[in-house]
């Protein structure tokens, strides 16, 4: 009945909903965030898990929203071997903000919750900030070259300074997300950036071999994940309007060669390189999937 509804009353609601999830849910991750601050191990990781269960049930009753409201059909292939106890590095190509609402639908307890490396200025952002912080969000604070040839002796204190606040990760699983592409895609951009991919932007490396080194003790799998509309390009309120009839998924996993896990990508040209050159053959192979979903729609 509710998917039969005018688009615009769908869309309409479903914001609504996620509006009122949201505030509903987050007056008790707030009340754990608060005991978080007592200073025993054992007590702040009890915190901590308590807080993604509510985020895993926050995620879990929009998406059963969504799917008695929109019925979206997902078509998914892969991802079998993933593991809610595990400890996973997730890259995607990126079209729209309903990305992130597709790959919470998909991994909602299938995996660990998803983390995103934020910048140390995001944790006073009002509300959300604390948000990020109950979840364990890791904060990175990153020095320019400017201000490091100013103040040397603080060269390697960011790297230093963020793999601390990733030592909690050693006791909970995670799953750290990656948009290589660093915004979404669009035509425009495509052109601009002069592109060498059919369906993509260029990948930026820097974020995930930074990312790859704080966590490699930790983190031997890289799943790499490819999101398909065959409906066309979609809007975060064209998603929630149930414009987006059919969506196809592709979950390929790969284990991390050791070696890109430990090198210096700021200071090691030769590592630059390497690495550089791996990520390219992985969107490379993206790209000749995205173009069969495309050919096959």
């Amino acid at each position: 009945m509710l998917q039969s509804l005018p688009a615009p009353v769908k869309g309409t609601f479903n914001y609504i909903a996620l509006a009122a999830n949201t505030f509903a849910l987050c007056t008790p991750i707030f009340a754990l965030s608060a005991l978080k601050l007592i200073p025993n191990h054992s007590w702040q990781k009890a915190c901590s898990v308590g807080c993604i269960k509510i985020a895993e049930t926050w995620i879990g009753i929009n998406s059963s929203l969504q799917q008695i409201t929109l019925g979206t059909q997902y078509h998914i292939t892969g991802g079998e071997n993933l593991k809610y106890d595990g400890w996973y590095m997730v890259i995607s190509n990126h079209q729209s903000w309903a990305d992130i609402l597709v790959l919470q639908n998909i991994f909602n307890r299938r995996m660990p919750f998803f983390k995103f490396f934020l910048k140390k200025e995001l944790i006073y952002v009002p509300v959300i900030g604390l948000v990020w912080w109950a979840l364990d969000f890791p904060f990175m604070r990153r020095y320019s070259k400017e201000f490091l040839a100013k103040h040397p002796e603080l060269k390697g204190k960011d790297l230093e300074v963020t793999r601390k606040a990733c030592e909690k990760f050693k006791y909970t699983p995670v799953s750290i997300m990656n948009f290589l592409e660093g915004t979404r895609y669009t035509a425009e951009k495509h052109l601009q950036q002069k592109s060498p991919y059919k369906h993509l932007l260029k990948p930026k490396s820097a974020g995930i071999a930074y990312a790859m080194n704080i966590m490699n003790e930790h983190i031997n799998t890289l799943v790499d994940v490819t999101i398909h509309y065959p409906d066309g390009q979609l809007s975060f309120w064209d998603f929630m309007s149930g414009k987006a009839k059919h969506i196809h998924v592709d979950i390929s996993t790969k284990n991390i060669p050791a070696e890109f896990k430990l090198g210096d990508y700021e200071n090691d040209a030769e590592f630059r390189k390497a690495f550089q050159s791996w990520i390219s053959d992985i969107w490379q192979e993206k790209d000749l999937r995205l173009d069969r979903f495309k050919t096959e729609s």
